[in-house]
């Protein structure tokens, strides 16, 4: 009797993220203990939900119990859902609603914090008010790009700054704006991305990244990284076509290093997460010289490409991703 709990991986997704989620779900697909799991790819996109059975079969999702036949007639429901989809609808807690209604658990947060940590507006004015400190930032509206002025813009966020889409990820859409001229331009390559876009303060210090997990038994935070690149910022090249360095463990002091990993912790607790997480931050300097943490944003289904941080810091940290996955999957059984 086949007692192994079966494993949907499911990516895709409908943002502009999708090819990167596909890559996330090939690492983790290697990563999955076989002794415990049957493990398959779900791919989503718009009303296509598919299982990869082959390099070329695949069988349609019944999206009524999230369940498929295979090419032998054998109706297979899935155990668990670890969701590796970078963007809607599996980032804004839509998915995650989805999940709740068939009781399949899954890796993630739930509903609420994942629509909270999507919006990196609403996230930074959250987090804000439990003593996280965020950058100063404007949210522009597509109907409303005319709200502030630039002297207000000028006062409140200064230059240079960066101007983003509240919803979305890998950079897309992010520019760094340094001088008033470049606004324009700027906004409407984040609206090509998302309806809301923030205009932030720009801090300038040393980025770095930490990822961490919780568990009934174990509380997890892994080495931090540390993010050098030679681009503007932190931009889709840097992060997958390889114009950065990705230092693990970073290049700081143990107590920045216990600092940044106990910030990470405390916000996961804030947030009341599941799975793995990371947290991005910029850590500049006070006017005495004492380092100032200053959280970027919350990834809540962080990359599993080769070139991903959680990955890097897993084996930085003597672990091994297998066994991590299965920590994940057996918390909630």
């Amino acid at each position: 009797m086949n007692n192994k709990r079966t494993i949907a991986i499911v990516c895709g997704g409908d943002s502009s993220e999708h090819e990167v989620s596909l890559r996330s779900a090939q690492g983790l697909y290697g990563w999955f203990d076989r002794s415990r799991y049957n493990v398959y790819i779900a791919v989503i996109r718009g009303n296509d939900w598919h299982v990869n059975l082959s390099e070329d079969k695949t069988a349609i999702i019944d999206k009524n119990d999230f369940s498929f036949i295979t090419l032998e007639g054998e109706k297979v429901a899935f155990d668990y859902a670890y969701i590796t989809i970078h963007g809607t609808p599996g980032e804004n807690g839509i998915l995650q609603g989805y999940f709740d209604l068939l009781h399949i658990p899954y890796s993630t947060s739930n509903v609420l914090i994942e629509a909270l940590t999507f919006n990196k507006f609403a996230m930074n004015n959250y987090a804000k008010a439990y003593g996280v400190n965020v950058a100063d930032n404007i949210l522009m509206r597509r109907d409303m790009k005319n709200t502030f002025t630039e002297a207000e813009i000028r006062t409140r966020v200064g230059l240079p700054c960066f101007v983003k889409p509240v919803a979305d990820g890998s950079s897309f859409g992010i520019t760094k704006v340094k001088s008033f001229d470049q606004l324009a331009s700027a906004l409407d390559n984040a609206f090509k991305q998302c309806d809301d876009v923030m205009i932030e303060r720009f801090l300038d210090g040393t980025e770095v990244t930490v990822g961490c997990y919780k568990t009934h038994r174990k509380s997890v935070v892994f080495p931090v990284t540390e993010v050098v690149t030679d681009n503007e910022f932190f931009d889709y090249d840097a992060k997958y076509n390889g114009q950065v360095d990705e230092i693990t463990p970073a290049r700081i002091s143990p107590e920045l290093t216990a600092a940044l990993q106990a910030e990470t912790s405390r916000i996961y607790d804030i947030l009341h997460c599941n799975g793995i997480i990371r947290v991005d931050y910029i850590v500049t300097k006070n006017p005495d010289g004492t380092d100032h943490i200053n959280m970027l944003e919350v990834n809540t289904t962080p990359g599993m490409t080769a070139t991903s941080f959680i990955p890097q810091q897993v084996r930085a940290a003597g672990l091994e991703m297998r066994d991590v996955l299965t920590d994940i999957v057996e918390n909630q059984f």
